[in-house]
């Protein structure tokens, strides 16, 4: 499992893995406590290091047949798309790739996370129901996760997103969805004839992983059509249909005639559909959905966690370390791309993505340029995965809010 320390330095996560990861609260947390944490886990684990103990084994062997895997998820799967969907897909290719049967996966649907009791209820009845590990989808599931994982620690959480973790039996998973995003943003780039270029967003800049996103994706455009602005306006929770599909109307009223997203519905692409323009879809495949819009959707393959980390379970070799794949690690990836997109999009894509697989070249290496006239970063550097999960309050040279 790949091990990344730094990512405990997050102080304001999100899905959806995603994408990305999906909240109805306020993403807005306390950096210092999380530095603080992340720092304490750092030392903590080059103290094991140099003694020289094992991280494997933390948790007993679950025997296959014996094992019973939770799911907490904020909307239905059954919508057959966006977030919860994208989580389940991942959940059903693990089942199958495992050979798990069907009553030992325990689904709870429609969890609010902005409600801590209905939070509580939901894994407690995973607890209940037998479950030795329960994958925690949403951001605001992560304080229900720390505290049960103190009252049961012979059960797995597994908290997708967020920043907290204990080492042992409560970990968090995410991904580098904005290698993905930067490849949609090329799909934008080329095709847009306004130079105009719309963002709906779940979060401002206080969440350091919607920013991202959309300066990965921003920076995607730039790098084939410097000529083009992009556009983000917030909605403020991850899960509001309606809200997703005004903010879309309102960036394609101004304009914008290419619409990426970073929230849970294919609201905005059915904005995109309606009005004639295009757009880019998030979490699952949405062409599906607007099939006269979709040029390409940034993906999530969950499963690729999903079924690494039941594995160890069964395997006895689960270590409690977070996870943060991306390309090469299958977790993220680009759905195909229509016959919507303008040519030489294929070509340009595959160019990027080659260097960042390659790990010749990633995202956000170097100087990069602000829109408020500063620079982060420095040159021939890769940006730390702490800095890129939690620190991103900024936004690219093209970005305008709204």
């Amino acid at each position: 499992m790949k091990k990344v320390v730094s990512v405990l330095l997050s102080a304001a996560m999100a899905l959806s893995l995603c994408a990305g990861c999906s909240s109805s609260s306020a993403p807005e947390t306390e950096a210092q406590e999380a530095e603080t944490q992340a720092a304490g886990a750092a030392e903590e684990g080059a103290e094991a290091e140099q003694a020289g103990e094992a991280a494997e084994g933390v948790m007993p062997a679950v025997a296959k047949e014996d094992l019973k895997v939770g799911v907490i998820h904020i909307g239905n799967p059954a919508d057959g798309s966006g977030y919860s969907y994208a989580h389940d897909q991942g959940i059903v290719a693990m089942q199958q790739a495992l050979g798990l049967d069907d009553s030992q996966i325990v689904r709870k649907n429609n969890v609010a996370d902005d409600d801590q009791t209905a939070i509580d209820t939901a894994m407690r009845e995973c607890v209940e129901e037998g479950c030795q590990i329960i994958f925690a989808t949403s951001w605001g599931y992560m304080d229900a996760c720390e505290a049960l994982a103190e009252e049961f620690p012979d059960v797995v959480f597994s908290h997708g997103t967020g920043y907290k973790s204990n080492g042992k039996n409560f970990n968090n998973y995410f991904g580098r969805i904005y290698q993905s995003r930067y490849l949609s943003g090329i799909a934008a780039g080329l095709k847009t004839e306004t130079n105009k270029i719309g963002y709906v967003g779940a979060w401002g800049k206080d969440n350091a992983e919607v920013t991202g996103g959309c300066n990965a994706f921003a920076m995607g455009v730039y790098s084939v059509n410097p000529d083009a602005t992009v556009y983000i306006k917030t909605t403020n929770s991850w899960y509001d249909p309606e809200g997703e599909k005004q903010a879309a109307v309102a960036l394609i009223n101004e304009g914008c005639d290419v619409i990426g997203q970073h929230c849970d519905t294919p609201n905005p692409q059915l904005a995109a559909e309606e009005a004639g323009v295009f757009g880019v879809g998030y979490n699952s495949d949405m062409s599906k959905d607007a099939p006269g819009a979709v040029l390409t959707s940034t993906i999530w393959n969950w499963g690729a966690y999903y079924t690494e980390a039941v594995e160890s379970l069964i395997n006895g070799t689960w270590t409690g370390e977070n996870y943060f794949g991306g390309l090469k690690e299958g977790l993220v990836d680009l759905a195909p791309l229509s016959d919507l997109c303008a040519e030489g999009t294929a070509e340009k894509i595959e160019e990027a993505r080659e260097k960042m697989a390659s790990g010749e070249w990633d995202v956000f290496d170097g100087v990069i340029e602000c829109n408020d006239g500063t620079t982060v970063g420095t040159e021939g550097e890769p940006m730390s995965d702490a800095d890129i999960t939690g620190n991103i309050h900024w936004y690219f040279k093209n970005v305008v809010e709204k």
